[in-house]
Formats: structure tokens, C-alpha cells, sequence
């Protein structure tokens, strides 16, 4: 029995590594899909589209709404707790694709033809009807993607906890940011060759490559459950319960953890849609070129997360880094808000650029590492549903709130794109206010977080990795 322990696959440090690798590629695909159309914003302000900022938040938005206010990342943690990994994988893979098929036929022209376009635009006419389809779409793969999420979250912990659990989900997260490198890379390449519905097709193809290698990850999965159920009985685990949830939303480290995570996360994934475009406005450069120098954050992120992921292993701090990244976060955006047109140049764009994605290394790689610290593993996967829904307010209104302060902002410029007016750009100082102040906010949560840990002895400033 005890040979049979000590030759778990979970034991076995080149299984776990290709573990990792199959559901961290999926990842990959997933975020390549959510930002998509981001560095495609003037594009979808003229023909065929005609889409406003206000619209392009809302897409933004859309893939939270069913997630929100239908509670699915809620349902989502509950199935993965009671139905187990692989099912909520399979489930997960599918519903983007779905999703992801609905948004790539919204943005097609043959759409824009059909009965049912004529009869979406018939009503709310102030918002194409392209863009109601592709909201829909879009929520159902956010559904998706997010569900993807929060089981990848806990797999990670299935197969990496006492050992290099921070340095795998730093892993998983620069493998996803390349993603984010690959979409502001390739996405403007594919709309000169096809238009905006090639690069939502390109992404879509992805997708199916994604569910593909979550398919194969679940024969692993099933491989190590067999492992476990054959080994030594110990302590029988207690089930989760639905009334966990309850325990959940009652313990104060989570409570600040996931106050730390929304405000975190809307200055960073709102902010990815509209800084292309931000970029072209504040230095008067093409798309393409934004784009580019915009694709360096999400590799500054890629390149330091697994470091802070390993430090976070063997030596801890995981709270203090949550505050770093608070104040860095803060920096950045006012540097973008504040710093005049005039003297904002190509290296400090790169340099503040850096800045964010060092915030989005450290925030991220101490951050979810550090819930299992705090719950219950019966109820790890509610939990990070939890922590993911709540997260997803802010993702769902952030970007509908940044959309309608940028037009309100610059009232008659919307109409100047559309119609072509050279040198129309919009000023983007108070949204980028609006990211600042969620840093600000972040900061001082994350000071809450570490005064809760030194109370309740959570350990987050302590290493992950067993001695």
C-alpha cells in the first residue's frame, strides 16, 4: 500500500508538468478568444459594423452577464465540487465553443442578411444588431471560459499542493498571457486578411484546439483518481455541502481576497479592450503599430509570473505582493491619465507598459495560490466560483462604464470617427481616472488583507512548498 502512495502520478514530477501543459494550452486558446476583437475597435466603428465605444463596452460586458446575473460561475463551483474535474472540463470546453460559434456568425456578412438580423435590429436600435448576437454568443462562451477557470484553478491544486502549486499556476498564467501577446500580434493581421469575422474565426478554430487537449487531459485525470481510490483509507473526507457556501461568504480573508480581485482585474482586462486604441489616440500611430507595443504587457506578465510563482513557493510574502501590485497598478494608469499628449512618447508608453504588467505578475501569482490557504478543500472549487463571480461584476460593468465615460468624455467625437474625420480621436484621461481609482481602492484592501492574515494566521506570507 504504501509503494502504492509514493507511485502516484501526482508524485511523479514529469506527469504532473504534462498535466499542466494540456490544460494550461487550453488556456491559451481561451484568452486569445476573449480578446479577440480588442485591437479591432476602429474597425468596428465603420462599415459594415457602425459599433460605438458605448457598444464595444458592452460586448466587453456581455461575456459576464449570464455569469452575474444568472449566478453560473455560482453554479459552476458547485458542479465542479459535487460532479468533479473531469465533467466540468468537458462541459467548459463545449460551452466555448459554442459561444465562440455564435459570436464568429454574428460578425460575418452573410449574418447581416437573415430574417433573424432584421428582427434583432428591430428592436433597441441604437445597438446593431451584429453586436446583440455577438453579446449573446459572447456570454455563453464567458460562461465557458470562466467555468474553464476556476476548474483549472483546482486541478492545479489536485496535482501540485506541497509542492510547486505557486510556480504551476504562474505557469498556467504566463501560458494564458501569451495568448493575450498572440491576439494584439495576429488578430490585426487576420482582419487585412478577411476582415473582423477571419480573426474571430481564427480564434474559434483555437477554441476547438482547446477542447481537444482538455479531452486528453481527462484521461489523466481519471488515470490519478483510480490511484487515489486504491490506495490507503484515511480520514474519510467530508462532502461538500451547499451550505458551505454560506461558510464561504462568511469568512472575512476571503471576503478581502475577493474585493482585491475585482478591483484588480477591471483596471486590467476592461483596460486590454480599449488600450489599443488608447495608444493610437495618445501617440498618433497606427493600429498595428499600438497593437504591437501593446502585445509587450501581456509578455512582461508571462515572463515574470512563473518567477513570482517560485519565490512565492520558496520564500512567501504572497499578501505583501498582493499590496505591491495594488500600488504599481496605480501608477501606471495615472501615468497614462495624467502625462500630456504632448510629451507622451513610444518609450514611455513601453516603460508604463511594463509597469502594469509587473502589477499583473505579482497581483495574479500570489493571489490564487493563496485561496487555498483560507477554505476548505471540499469547498475549494465553490470558492474560487465564488471569488470568479464576483470578480465578474466588475468585469461585466467596467467596460460598459468605461465605453459611456469615453463618449460622454468626448461628446460628437463618436460621429467623427464614423463618418471618417481625419485626425477624430478621443482623449482617454477619465477613464484612465476611473482605472487609477480602482487601484486605489485595491491598495487599501490589500492592507486589509494583510492585517486579516496576521489575525486569523492564514499564512500568506508564508512559502507554499513543504520542506
Amino acid at each position: 500500500m504504501t509503494q502504492q502512495v509514493k507511485t502516484l502520478l501526482s508524485e511523479s514530477p514529469t506527469a504532473r508538468w504534462i498535466a499542466l501543459a494540456l490544460i494550461a494550452s487550453t488556456m491559451f486558446f481561451a484568452y486569445f478568444f476573449v480578446d479577440v476583437v480588442a485591437p479591432l475597435q476602429s474597425m468596428l466603428e465603420k462599415t459594415p459594423y457602425f459599433w460605438s465605444p458605448k457598444v464595444f463596452g458592452m460586448l466587453g460586458g456581455s461575456e459576464f452577464f449570464l455569469n452575474v446575473f444568472a449566478f453560473f460561475l455560482i453554479l459552476s463551483g458547485i458542479i465542479l465540487d459535487k460532479m468533479g474535474i473531469r465533467f466540468t472540463l468537458i462541459t467548459s470546453g463545449l460551452t466555448m465553443v459554442i459561444g465562440g460559434g455564435l459570436k464568429f456568425y454574428a460578425l460575418t456578412t452573410g449574418f447581416a442578411e437573415t430574417g433573424f438580423a432584421s428582427w434583432l435590429g428591430s428592436f433597441l436600435v441604437d445597438i446593431p444588431a451584429s453586436a446583440k448576437l455577438a453579446f449573446i454568443g459572447f456570454s455563453i462562451f464567458g460562461v465557458g471560459v470562466e467555468m474553464a477557470g476556476i476548474t483549472v484553478s483546482k486541478t492545479i491544486v489536485k496535482w501540485f499542493r506541497g509542492k510547486e502549486m505557486a510556480l504551476a499556476m504562474g505557469l498556467e498564467m504566463a501560458v494564458a498571457r501569451l495568448g493575450v501577446f498572440a491576439v494584439f500580434r495576429l488578430t490585426p493581421i487576420f482582419a487585412d486578411n478577411g476582415g473582423v469575422s477571419n480573426s474571430v474565426f481564427m480564434g474559434l478554430a483555437f477554441l476547438c484546439i482547446g477542447f481537444i487537449t482538455f479531452f486528453i487531459y481527462t484521461f489523466m485525470d481519471r488515470a490519478l483518481d483510480k490511484q487515489i481510490e486504491a490506495g490507503p483509507a484515511g480520514d474519510p473526507e467530508e462532502e461538500f455541502k451547499i451550505s458551505d457556501i454560506g461558510k464561504i461568504f462568511s469568512n472575512p480573508g476571503f471576503l478581502a481576497i475577493a474585493g482585491l480581485c475585482v478591483l484588480f482585474y477591471s483596471a486590467i482586462f476592461p483596460f486590454q479592450k480599449f488600450a489599443t486604441d488608447m495608444l493610437v489616440s495618445k501617440l498618433n500611430i497606427p493600429l498595428k503599430e499600438a497593437a504591437a507595443y501593446f502585445s509587450y504587457f501581456p509578455i512582461g506578465a508571462m515572463i515574470l509570473t512563473p518567477f513570482m510563482g517560485y519565490f512565492l513557493d520558496v520564500k512567501g510574502k504572497g499578501a505583501t505582493m498582493m499590496l505591491y501590485g495594488a500600488i504599481l497598478l496605480t501608477i501606471s494608469h495615472l501615468i497614462f491619465a495624467l502625462v500630456p499628449s504632448d510629451i507622451f512618447n513610444i518609450p514611455i508608453a513601453i516603460i508604463t507598459i511594463v509597469i502594469l504588467g509587473t502589477a499583473f505578475s505579482l497581483v495574479p501569482a500570489s493571489m490564487w495560490p493563496s485561496l487555498p490557504k483560507i477554505v476548505e478543500d471540499r469547498y475549494l472549487g465553490s470558492a474560487y466560483g465564488a471569488i470568479f463571480w464576483i470578480q465578474n461584476i466588475g468585469l461585466l460593468a467596467v467596460p460598459i462604464l468605461i465605453g459611456w465615460s469615453l463618449s460622454a468624455s468626448n461628446p460628437g467625437m463618436t460621429e467623427q470617427i464614423a463618418a471618417g474625420v481625419e485626425g477624430a480621436k478621443y482623449n482617454y484621461m477619465v477613464p484612465e481616472l476611473i482605472f487609477a481609482g480602482f487601484g486605489v481602492l485595491a491598495m487599501i484592501l490589500a492592507v486589509v488583507l494583510k492585517i486579516t492574515d496576521r489575525k486569523r494566521g492564514y499564512g500568506l506570507d508564508l512559502p507554499n512548498k513543504k520542506s
